[in-house]
Formats: C-alpha cells, sequence, structure tokens
C-alpha cells in the first residue's frame, strides 16, 4: 500500500503506541521526496520503544523554528500532533482527580495543539492534529489528518460511561478548538479537521482495546489520502466515517 503523501512532515509523540507507528508507516509508504521530522517529550524514558537523535528544545516555538531551518523555503506540508497525556495513569473519578492532573492535561492535549497551530502558520501547507486532529493546507488540499490524542476518543456521542472527566473534557476542549481553527484558517486557504484513531491497544486505550496501532494507523493513512477541501471542520474516523462532534 502506498500513501499520497510527501514534502516536509512533522510527527508529535513517536517514542511509542499510535505515533511510534505512524512513523514507521510513513517511512515505509510515502515517497522519496517525504522527510519525516519525529518529536517527543521523553525519548530516553524507560518505556520509550525507540531512540532519537535529539537536541533539547525548551519551547514549541525553538521546535518550530528548530524544522524551519530544516525545510527552508519548501515549507512544513503535514503536521500530525500525536502527543497526548493521561493523568493519573490509573483509571480514577473525578472526585479523585486533583487540580494539578487537570492542568496537566488541558496544558499538554489542548494547549499543545493551539501552540503548535499558532507557532507554525508561517510554515504550513498542510496541517492535521492527531485522536482528535487537525489539519490546514495553503495549496488547497489536504492529504493527511491526526489527531490530538490518537488513542481516545473524539466524540461525545461515543463516549464510554467510565472514561475519566478530565479525559474527555479535554476532548471536548480540544474538538471545538479544531472548529475554531477551521474557519479562522479559511482566511489562509488552510484546511482544519479531525480524525479519531479508534481505541487502540496502547498505553491509554489498554491492552483489551479491539484495534493495534499498526491496523489504526492503516486505516487512517487510508482516509488521509483522501482528504479535500470539502473535510475542512469535520471529524472522521479511521474508517473514514464521519462522527458527531
Amino acid at each position: 500500500m502506498s500513501v499520497k503523501l510527501g514534502g516536509n512532515i512533522v510527527v508529535t509523540g513517536t517514542n511509542r503506541g499510535v505515533g511510534l507507528e505512524l512513523v514507521r508507516q510513513l517511512a515505509e509508504k510515502t515517497g522519496e521526496d517525504a522527510h519525516i521530522y519525529v518529536c517527543c517529550r521523553e525519548p530516553e524514558s524507560p518505556r520509550a520503544e525507540v531512540k532519537h537523535h535529539h537536541v533539547h528544545l525548551d519551547s514549541i516555538s525553538a521546535a518550530v523554528q528548530a524544522v524551519s531551518q530544516q525545510i527552508g523555503s519548501d515549507g512544513l506540508n503535514l503536521l500530525i500532533n500525536n502527543a497526548a497525556i493521561n493523568k493519573p495513569l490509573q483509571p480514577a473519578t473525578l472526585l479523585d482527580t486533583i487540580k494539578s492532573n487537570m492542568m496537566e492535561v488541558f496544558e499538554t492535549n489542548v494547549a499543545g495543539p493551539f501552540l503548535l497551530s499558532k507557532v507554525g502558520l508561517s510554515y504550513v501547507h498542510f496541517f492535521l492534529c492527531t485522536s482528535t486532529g487537525n489539519a490546514f493546507s495553503r495549496s488547497g488540499k489536504m492529504s493527511c489528518p491526526k489527531w490530538r490524542s490518537l488513542s481516545i476518543l473524539g466524540s461525545c456521542s461515543r463516549m464510554r460511561e467510565k472514561w475519566s472527566g478530565r479525559s474527555t473534557g479535554r476532548l471536548a476542549a480540544l474538538n471545538m478548538l479544531t472548529r475554531c481553527q477551521a474557519e479562522d484558517f479559511k482566511s489562509h486557504n488552510i484546511l482544519v479537521m479531525a480524525i479519531h484513531p479508534g481505541l487502540v491497544r496502547t498505553d491509554m486505550g489498554g491492552e483489551m482495546a479491539p484495534l493495534t496501532p499498526e491496523d489504526s494507523v492503516v486505516g487512517m493513512l487510508g482516509v488521509m489520502s483522501t482528504l479535500s477541501r470539502k473535510h475542512t471542520g469535520t471529524l472522521l474516523d479511521w474508517e473514514g466515517n464521519t462522527i458527531p462532534w
């Protein structure tokens, strides 16, 4: 299977799970003109599944600037924002969740995609943010989606009863952010959309989740290769189905 993606691609949250699988499959299925830049917060973590040759960057602005120095005038074609956290790691009710847990989750999972899109606007031709993802394109054609958090449902209508309030709350916030970005970036001829990867067998999805990272990413890349202007502001799943916000 080949994927109709090329140019300069940035993927965040790549040291394990869905992010790592995205990098693996993009490296296998994209053409020679594709250049893939991978980003993660803890490349040396014991839980990381891949080791990176990396530089330490203290801010999103520094990261975008470092990538821009590599891509030059070609611009950024695709940003897949897969980075997300879940705290506390063990299941907890809202009554058991402390303020710092909630703030960390919202800072990484909502403010992170917001800042990446804002800082990276100058370099973007296509932008996509994963589990709920957003994408924008200056050329008017969108070729790839991701997510905010790739292993968590992006649709309130599909929310499981026992999902934590901090996780589902940030999904609702990211969904609305995606819709707002879709409107705001129309004047820049940039497409913005969201994609839900399914319930995936990762640290966040759990061992009993029905989808493997491999199957989820195969589906998402297939959906990404068919996206066009009409998909801006929408939420699709890994099979290409439209999901109610």
